[in-house]
């Protein structure tokens, strides 16, 4: 016997081994005195069925000769053809999950689940947890894709990669549905054990940093956030991996951009662009593409055709992918935007509408951004009143985020249209809305506002 079934001998628990055992006489017909033969008595056979011994690993390898069985069904491990099965089953759901069919993906998942439960097959299990959590974000379970995160990264038994992979998305999640807080705590708890463990120089390590980064970069910890993007950026440069230089580089640019310094920020994200595009993960190409054609249009003055073109690239994208509504909704956006732009208004109203059918709620802050660029387009054709409509609906919509930096410009731009359209109480308030969520204790008077 191997040393690999030696060691999981000592691991099985004898009840269930003895029971095994049995399974497998009595599916042979054989009685205990036929199997027992030369090899031990039958007290003794009959004591390992009812598990009260473990049989040594020369006499297991012995019965499992005789019964016809492999050891490794016996120690409770699946057959081969099982085992391909289930990986089987497991590349048809990521497939279905990559092409955005995450309730196909689910079906081949609940089989391999169904099979694994009862096995330790090394890797397989893992795996599909990963993905069964993705199946139960996209179908918009974000709850219990959190519990089956927290569950693999709180598993001392699965390896270090994957307790990394269930960190990165859990501290996403976290991060997308506006817990920033946990969104840290779980990432810095993961980053610790990846260092403990030696995994530091990984592309998912690296992913890992680049994420809690932007967590940080959210809640307001700027120069700490830039700091942990910058050692990344470091680690990845080294690596020579395009995947974890594109994450780097792709939240190097959002930090640049979000900190006003758009002209740093396009390259930066072209450069991400470029190195993502050499591998085949589709739905953060087409999400990138979105981030670069919204960074195109903050340029001076901005970059309207290049934009269209990777929106409505990242859009053809989206539609195949694992990408979410989320995803989808603000890739509309950023499109609604290049027609405003580009004079088409009634094509941006439309695209508007699309984006608030697609998010269905779960995005806010671009539901929000969405109304208030229906207002502008209103406002551009001297339609006040319909304006200062579109503009209230974005502040009822934004007021369900709270104090949340990424708001903070949103309600600054709202102040600035409220005030145009005549709503200056309004627009008050949204500059104190403003300030809060940027973090800042003054108030804004009445006389700031006049000075505005």
């Amino acid at each position: 016997m191997d040393a690999r079934h030696a060691e999981m001998l000592g691991r099985t628990d004898r009840e269930a081994l003895g029971r095994r055992l049995r399974s497998a006489r009595q599916a042979r017909g054989l009685t205990q005195g036929q199997v027992a033969g030369d090899l031990m008595s039958v007290a003794y056979l009959s004591r390992i069925e009812s598990g009260h011994r473990r049989p040594t690993a020369p006499a297991l390898e012995t019965l499992a000769e005789r019964l016809g069985v492999t050891v490794d069904s016996l120690l409770g491990e699946p057959e081969r053809h099982v085992v391909d099965q289930i990986r089987l089953a497991l590349d048809y759901a990521e497939l279905s999950l990559e092409s955005g069919q995450p309730e196909d993906a689910e079906r081949h998942l609940q089989q391999a689940l169904d099979t694994l439960a009862t096995s330790r097959t090394a890797g397989l299990r893992e795996r599909a947890r990963l993905l069964h959590a993705r199946a139960l974000e996209a179908t918009h379970r974000e709850d219990d894709a959190v519990i089956e995160l927290e569950s693999v990264i709180d598993d001392r038994s699965a390896d270090g990669l994957t307790r990394i992979k269930a960190g990165i998305a859990l501290s996403r999640i976290y991060r997308e549905t506006g817990d920033l807080g946990r969104a840290i705590e779980c990432g810095e708890r993961v980053m610790s054990d990846v260092e403990e463990a030696g995994l530091e120089s990984c592309d998912e390590a690296v992913q890992l940093a680049v994420t809690v980064a932007a967590a940080h970069f959210e809640r307001g910890d700027t120069a700490h956030a830039v700091r942990l993007c910058r050692k990344a950026i470091t680690r990845a440069e080294s690596l020579g991996s395009p995947r974890a230089r594109a994450s780097a580089y792709w939240n190097a640019s959002v930090m640049q951009a979000n900190r006003g310094d758009v002209s740093a920020a396009v390259p930066l994200a072209e450069r991400a662009l470029a190195l993502l595009g050499e591998g085949q993960d589709a739905r953060n190409l087409a999400r990138l593409r979105t981030e670069v054609g919204r960074l195109q249009l903050e340029l001076d003055p901005p970059a309207i055709d290049e934009a269209r073109h990777n929106l409505e690239q990242a859009a053809a994208e989206m539609e195949w992918s694992s990408a979410s509504p989320v995803d989808r909704a603000w890739t509309l956006l950023g499109l609604a935007r290049v027609g405003f732009l580009a004079g088409d208004l009634a094509g941006s109203r439309a695209l508007v509408a699309q984006v608030h059918t697609t998010a269905d709620g779960n995005a806010p802050l671009a539901e929000a951004e969405a109304l208030t660029l229906e207002g502008r387009t209103y406002a551009a054709e001297g339609a006040t009143e319909l304006a200062a409509r579109s503009y209230q609906a974005a502040v009822l919509r934004l007021s369900a985020i709270g104090a949340d930096q990424g708001a903070a410009q949103l309600w600054f731009d709202l102040a600035d249209l409220l005030e145009g359209v005549g709503l200056a109480d309004q627009a008050l308030d949204a500059y104190r809305r403003a300030a809060a969520s940027t973090g800042l204790r003054a108030r804004v008077t009445s006389t700031t506002l006049a000075r505005s």
